[in-house]
């Protein structure tokens, strides 16, 4: 056995048994033994002596979302500034590929909304609230807006979890270092380098904590659904069956979207687009990870679909690093159906800056998986809502996040195929 084999069959053995089960089985086994639990609690009618005992089912649930809550924000920040630094954009391609993901995300987004505002899936179940609940009523205030996106320290936004203003320290500063880095790359010189390596790092340190929070997912998802079950039945789940069932058809329509843009504005047949990205999708279904698809993308992209290499670069490496769709659509879905759960209303100006902070969100997941949950808190508190019931969500997220994901890939070949024009490449180009 070679020094390298050793290592590797050292590391599996060191690694405990359960780290290697699938985290998707783990959630699953944990949804079956919650519901075991809840029902053997009372199924809705609970015996008053074990109060105590199914409400600290709930305790795995509440450290993990606060655990979410605390992350959120560096995320975006390390995400945002990683990826100002380390992709590279060609100027007059870069700018209309900026526009296509703006267009793409904004549409995404408002075809989320629009799907929870006809089905409206909050209003299909009952889920005992605290009367303390309330969403402050907010008009459109498009000055209110701009003023409140200028932070009045920069540490502040860290603080009080305003994606708003994190995002323009962030957007500020990332240009800022991106134009200092080109000037200086032009200079030959490298000073920038230390900052960019510290960057990268920190982006790195970041997404390990965030691993390490979502392996506790299934303690999370087995105590909120136990405690649920235990206390109401199964009443509740009915409006998680009404909000899969919305979720996934507005990633449908979102689909839709694309293959229309596709079909007028580029050379690519829609069905040969929809066959020669299967492995892209399936991939992306199957990691839960844009990143991890993004090889398969680019190749599939220029061997089975028969775009050019520049455009298959743009959409499926630099694109990815901005472009989350699917993230956005859900983020925003979400937030409509939770305060549709509780009863309480989101104005157009609540609407408004959902759209706006579930776009910088999605910048933020960072194609990192089950990030858009950690993006989410960002989302509900800037419209108010309470945090506290997005742990409903987690026992869904595990199969949404590979929805979403695929149509995260699908919108990044989508981007490529629209660079590539209305010409297909000639054979001296191919």
């Amino acid at each position: 056995m070679s020094e390298k084999e050793s290592t590797t069959s050292a590391k599996t053995k060191a690694s405990p048994w359960w780290q290697r089960i699938p985290l998707t089985l783990q959630i699953l086994i944990a949804l079956v033994a919650a519901v075991s639990v809840g029902i053997a609690l009372g199924a809705g009618n609970p015996n008053p002596s074990n109060a105590t005992l199914i409400n600290n089912l709930a305790i795995p649930a509440e450290l993990v979302l606060k655990a979410l809550r605390a992350l959120a924000t560096p995320l975006i920040l390390v995400a945002v500034l990683h990826t100002l630094m380390t992709t590279n954009i060609p100027g007059t391609a870069g700018r209309r590929l900026a526009v296509l993901l703006l267009t793409n995300t904004t549409v995404a987004i408002l075809v989320g909304l629009f799907v929870a505002n006809v089905l409206r899936p909050g209003t299909w179940g009952n889920v005992a609230t605290s009367t303390t609940t309330e969403i402050t009523t907010q008009s459109l205030d498009p000055w209110g807006i701009l003023k409140d996106a200028v932070p009045e320290a920069i540490l502040k936004p860290l603080v009080d979890n305003n994606v708003i203003q994190l995002i323009v320290i962030a957007l500020s500063f990332g240009i800022v270092l991106r134009g200092l880095k080109s000037e200086q790359v032009a200079q030959g010189k490298k000073g920038y380098q230390p900052i960019e390596d510290v960057i990268g790092i920190l982006f790195e340190a970041v997404a390990r904590v965030l691993n390490w929070v979502i392996a506790l997912v299934p303690f999370a998802v087995f105590g909120i659904v136990a405690k649920t079950v235990a206390m109401q039945g199964f009443a509740p789940f009915k409006s998680l069956g009404a909000f899969i069932v919305s979720v996934l058809l507005a990633l449908a329509l979102q689909a839709c979207y694309y293959l229309t843009r596709v079909k007028f504005g580029s050379w690519v047949h829609p069905l040969k687009f929809l066959a020669g990205g299967s492995d892209a999708f399936l991939t992306a279904f199957s990691t839960s990870s844009s990143a991890a698809a993004m090889p398969v993308t680019f190749e599939v992209l220029q061997t089975k679909i028969g775009l050019r290499e520049s455009s298959a670069a743009l959409g499926a490496l630099v694109g990815a690093n901005f472009n989350n769709d699917g993230t956005a659509l859900y983020e925003a879905m979400s937030a409509l159906y939770i305060s549709q759960l509780i009863g309480q209303h989101l104005g157009l100006g609540q609407q408004l800056i959902v759209i706006l902070t579930s776009i910088f969100a999605s910048v933020g997941a960072a194609n990192i998986p089950n990030a858009g949950l950690v993006t989410m808190t960002l989302v509900f508190t800037s419209v108010g809502l309470p945090t506290q019931y997005i742990a409903l969500l987690v026992t869904i997220d595990w199969f949404l996040d590979r929805c979403r994901t695929a149509i995260n890939v699908m919108g990044d070949m989508t981007v490529s195929a629209l660079l590539d024009g209305k010409k297909p490449r000639s054979v001296d180009e191919a």
